[in-house]
């Protein structure tokens, strides 16, 4: 598991040389990565582009079903709303995140659970908070 979510780090990283907000997801069905993806709004100038959706599109390419059962997400970033309902459509039954939004208004979906591994959690809050504070600088 610690694993997987050094790839979800590696995605947020390519985000992040991207200037997009550094996060970082990956598909994991029998134990195996079946599909990546990092934020890209700004790059592709499309809303969706978030790594939980773009990670969602690959897998089902991939399995050739749009119904992602059996499968498990690896998330830097706790989802938000719209990502949370589509991980919901495509049937990902369990969902880990490194990191929770603040000020989560619609709380935790019923099949997201979460678990934290330290030494990852702190490598990506780092991660966040510089992009954040470089955004600030140039401002």
């Amino acid at each position: 598991m610690n694993d997987f979510f050094k790839e979800a780090i590696k995605q947020a990283e390519k985000a992040a040389k991207l200037n997009e907000i550094p996060v970082g997801a990956i598909i994991v069905k029998n134990n195996k990565i079946i599909a990546k993806g990092y934020n890209n709004r700004q790059k592709s100038n499309n809303p969706l582009g978030h790594a939980e959706i773009i990670a969602i599109i690959k897998a089902s390419k991939k399995i050739k079903d749009w119904r992602l059962n059996n499968c498990e997400m690896y998330v830097t970033l706790e989802p938000c709303l719209m990502c949370e309902n589509i991980i919901k459509e495509a049937r990902i039954e369990k969902v880990y995140y490194l990191l929770s939004r603040k000020n989560n208004i619609n709380g935790k979906l019923e099949k997201i659970q979460t678990n934290v591994f330290n030494n990852d959690k702190e490598q990506y809050e780092k991660m966040l908070k510089n992009f954040f504070e470089k955004l600030r600088l140039k401002a």
